[in-house]
């Protein structure tokens, strides 16, 4: 069997599954009388979805039809699916599947904030898709700091790199790192155009820096992934770092980047770098301004 064929009956099941646990008092319509199963009817999934009757039937029969994402939708707030259903319904409907658009996540748990800490030596960070930081430890700091806000008083990666004069910024090879980072934002940014926070960071990062107005206006895109970086320190040198990107359960659109030394060489510099650190533990749950 094919892979559509293998989906519909269970596309079907998923259907007639979810319409059975959803009441009509759960969407304001009244009991009536003679339902012989639990939950809605397929015609009142049609109705509230504003689909006909007949092409809501064929869909939870298994037929070979398509959907669209916005019909797919339709039916997903009706049913009531949760995030995970609702992937779960494109992916058997053969629908290409993209989150829905919400606000980004801005905190994270003490679980999280403990797993960071816990990488130091090794500089760890959690990001959302626009790079804002989320938290940090200390050996990210090393690296980074200071670390710049714009206007709305969220640390972001971006902001510091390209705000800071090219003689501090911490990334060696800016004409190759730079182009990757905005071609990721940009990425990210296609699920988000149009939202005035996304809006009004990409226009406040263009006022501030003709780099990145014109790696912008490239429209490149591309996808977090392992990456060896070279950073420059004042105190101890040169130090060349793989960077890996782990996502997070429960947090769309973020991930966690830790730091590793490449060589040996990296690696006696950042026990160097431990050694001399005089601040406290970095904090972005109250950054300081």
């Amino acid at each position: 069997m094919g892979t559509t064929q293998r989906r519909r009956p269970e596309l079907a099941a998923f259907l007639r599954s979810r319409r059975a646990r959803v009441t009509p008092g759960d969407v304001g319509m009244p009991p009536g009388f003679r339902r012989r199963t639990p939950g809605l009817r397929r015609e009142e999934v049609a109705q509230l979805s504003g689909v006909g009757v007949t092409w809501y039937t064929w869909l939870e029969q298994g037929r070979p039809i398509n959907a669209s994402a916005q019909v797919l939708d339709a039916v997903a707030r009706t049913l009531r699916l949760d995030a995970p259903e609702r992937e779960h319904l494109y992916h058997l409907a053969e629908v290409p599947y993209t989150s829905s658009p919400e606000a980004l996540v801005q905190t994270v748990g003490p679980e999280i904030h403990g797993i960071i800490d816990a990488l130091d030596p090794h500089p760890a960070v959690v990001y959302n898709s626009r790079y804002d930081i989320l938290t940090a430890n200390c050996a990210y700091r090393d690296l980074f700091y200071p670390v710049a806000t714009p206007a709305d008083g969220t640390p972001n990666a971006l902001w510091s790199l390209f705000t800071a004069p090219e003689e501090d910024c911490p990334l060696r090879f800016r004409d190759v790192e730079l182009p990757v980072m905005v071609a990721t934002l940009r990425a990210a940014y296609g699920l988000h155009a149009g939202e005035p926070a996304w809006e009004g960071f990409i226009r406040g990062l263009s006022t501030v820096s003709p780099l990145f107005t014109r790696l912008w206006e490239s429209g490149d895109v591309a996808e977090p992934g392992r990456r060896v970086k070279v950073f420059r320190h004042a105190e101890v040198g040169e130090l060349r770092m793989t960077s890996v990107s782990l996502s997070v359960n429960g947090m769309p659109e973020c991930r966690v980047v830790v730091y590793t030394p490449d060589d040996e060489e990296t690696e006696q510099r950042t026990a160097l770098l431990r050694e001399r650190r005089e601040w406290p533990p970095l904090d972005m749950r109250n950054p300081a301004p």
